[in-house]
């Protein structure tokens, strides 16, 4: 039988519980800005979107990246084209299952950086755009 490593487990906690909080101050950042979060974290069959949200009559599909300062680069890296193509087959899944007419979609990105003590937040209207 093999022991599990505590510390590694720990260490996915952690990653779990600082994304979670990342999140967290994302949707409140766009709800400063005038967005309407409609929904968290909603699971697709290929994965998960991090934030949707309505600005005006647009729908957002809003990726949420964080890092803490001087770890793994930019976080904007790290929405690579594979990400991107995810982001958006996740965005068509979410898309045919709603029962009203299709809306205008966006694909943005929350960028944040935590320094220890504060975070540094850039928000990417229209990131990327899928070839529909």
């Amino acid at each position: 039988m093999t022991k599990k490593n505590p510390k590694k487990n720990n260490r996915k906690d952690d990653r779990k519980q600082f994304g979670a909080h990342a999140e967290q101050i994302a949707a409140r950042h766009l709800q400063k800005l005038g967005y309407r979060i409609v929904a968290r974290n909603v699971r697709c069959r290929a994965g998960e979107i991090d934030l949707i949200a309505r600005d005006g009559e647009i729908l957002v599909f809003c990726e949420v990246k964080a890092r803490r300062q001087g770890r793994f680069g930019d976080p904007a890296e790290a929405i690579d084209v594979r990400k991107q193509a995810q982001i958006i087959t996740l965005a068509n899944d979410y898309l045919h299952k709603l029962t009203t007419a299709v809306p205008v979609c966006r694909f943005d990105a929350v960028l944040m950086l935590w320094n220890g003590k504060e975070w540094a937040i850039r928000h990417e209207k229209d990131a990327f755009r899928p070839g529909w």
